[in-house]
């Protein structure tokens, strides 16, 4: 799950400073889910799954079949 957060931020050319900001969180924090040191609440992963237009499932790795349902 971590690599995809990073792998979908970097596809859209973002840096964790921005994506930090969309979220309200500090980079800091941010920097911590996508390095696996921290785990991302539920509440991120719904954020990130509208972000990104992708479905949970596919941030967790458990589908390689982004579309939302």
């Amino acid at each position: 799950m971590y690599k995809r957060i990073r792998d979908l931020r970097e596809d859209r050319d973002l840096t964790q400073q921005k994506l930090a900001d969309h979220l309200n969180i500090s980079q800091t924090t941010y920097s911590r889910y996508e390095s696996g040191d921290l785990d991302v609440p539920s509440s991120v992963l719904i954020k990130l799954s509208e972000f990104y237009n992708v479905s949970i499932d596919y941030i967790l790795g458990q589908t390689n079949n982004s579309k939302r349902l």
